[in-house]
């Protein structure tokens, strides 16, 4: 790389300490206020050797001359935040914060067949349920005017009725999944893989991705991608990732998924990586039944796990953690996403992640299979995770969380734990 790159590494670099400190500040400042005391849960054994331990999610603002913020800057600007999520949350029901854990279809939420607009029935529906996100499908889209309307709308109504914006997300990797790039109405950028973006070693290129797909779902008011696919393609007879994957190589898909992230984010694009603890390696798809890696934690922490590392290290903004069974790691088929030793005592403890954990589609057939829609979500929740993704039956399983509290099976606390992650990033949304 030339003299130009390695400046734009030491500018990234510069950028991301100062994050770091404000995350940090802002994680100490949270966790006196909601919970009365300080955990420190980051783990020596990271990946990124210049320990950045940046958030990348959002465009930076303040102090645009280049230069680092100072911590006192830091410290305050992560002061003011936590008072305000704290605020936040002071003013919320447990109904309002047991529907912020929730991201799901505009059918799901409206329960109409197909979705291509916001208008009464949304509004309506949103108010009676005021959801963390939505999550759009090539049958929600339709062409430019049309995609730029709805998201717009419904945002208004999310500031009226929630008093902050939804997160709107959707599956753009480039490539294969892409559904704004290989819709034929639409005239931007595509990509043909990640697997030759990786083979080429280019982690600019990476970047471009990542900037491309960025700039157009800014444009179409779209704030979260669920991407990059941070898959390491370990088992040759995967075809569930596949060509999505950058390679075979943990640090290259960490570099790759790294560069990408980073795209995104400069078009104040959440990136979420996805799907821990790794389906590359894995015999089976989630999205028909039961699928298993019969790896040890060693192995998959030495490969498979890098890329999520990475992100742990770099507090990138979503994590997506999959139905997968890792029986060598946890003892039974227990899928991933409803795993307390995957969720809480890797990714949080040991990998030190303070992001928001999202679990992969509730609806798959991994899921629906073994459990029910309420079932899931309680299990899901009590496991660490904070947002649950298109849960099979949305009203089942939200009721499901409200009877468990009812019930003392789920303590209002655990629900304050996510609800700070996900009001940590949506108030930093309206800066």
């Amino acid at each position: 790389m030339g003299k130009k790159a390695d400046k734009d590494t030491v500018d990234r670099n510069k950028k991301w300490r100062g994050r770091s400190a404000r995350v940090i500040c802002l994680l100490l400042l949270v966790s006196l206020t909601a919970c009365g005391k300080i955990r420190d849960e980051r783990n020596d054994e990271i990946i990124n050797e210049n320990d950045t331990g940046t958030s990348t999610g959002r465009k930076e603002s303040g102090n645009q001359g280049g230069g680092e913020a100072s911590p006192s800057q830091n410290a305050s600007d992560a002061r003011e935040l936590a008072l305000q999520i704290q605020r936040k949350l002071a003013g919320m029901t447990l109904e309002e914060k047991a529907a912020q854990l929730f991201i799901i279809t505009p059918e799901a939420l409206t329960g109409y067949k197909t979705v291509t607009a916001a208008g009464q029935a949304t509004y309506d529906a949103l108010q009676k349920y005021p959801v963390g996100g939505l999550v759009y499908f090539g049958q929600n889209i339709v062409n430019p005017e049309q995609l730029k309307e709805m998201p717009e709308n419904i945002q208004g109504y999310a500031r009226e009725i929630e008093g902050m914006p939804l997160f709107l997300a959707i599956d753009e990797e480039g490539g294969a999944v892409a559904r704004i790039g290989n819709n034929s109405n639409f005239t931007v950028k595509s990509y043909n893989d990640m697997a030759s973006v990786g083979a080429a070693q280019d982690s600019e290129k990476a970047y471009e991705v990542g900037d491309t797909i960025g700039a157009y779902l800014e444009n179409y008011g779209l704030n979260l991608d669920f991407a990059p696919d941070a898959d390491v393609l370990t088992n040759p007879g995967n075809t569930v990732i596949g060509n999505r994957s950058f390679g075979s190589d943990g640090k290259l898909v960490a570099e790759m998924s790294v560069r990408a992230a980073e795209g995104l984010a400069a078009h104040s694009v959440l990136p979420c990586f996805k799907h821990f603890p790794g389906h590359g390696a894995t015999q089976g798809d989630t999205h028909e039944g039961f699928a298993y890696t019969d790896k040890t934690l060693e192995e998959l922490w030495d490969n498979e796990m890098l890329p999520f590392r990475a992100a742990a290290d770099l507090q990138i903004p979503f994590l997506m953690i999959s139905h997968i069974s890792v029986p060598k790691v946890i003892g039974d088929n227990t899928p991933s996403s409803l795993s307390k030793i995957m969720v809480t005592d890797i990714l949080r403890e040991r990998m030190g992640y303070q992001g928001i954990i999202i679990t992969d589609s509730m609806s798959m057939g991994a899921v629906i299979d073994t459990y029910g829609s309420g079932e899931a979500v309680l299990e899901a929740l009590q496991a660490g995770v904070d947002m649950i993704l298109m849960p099979q039956d949305f009203r089942e399983a939200y009721e499901g969380v409200l009877d468990a509290v009812a019930e003392g099976i789920l303590t209002e606390q655990r629900i304050d734990e996510s609800v700070v992650r996900i009001l940590k990033e949506k108030l930093q949304m309206e800066d």
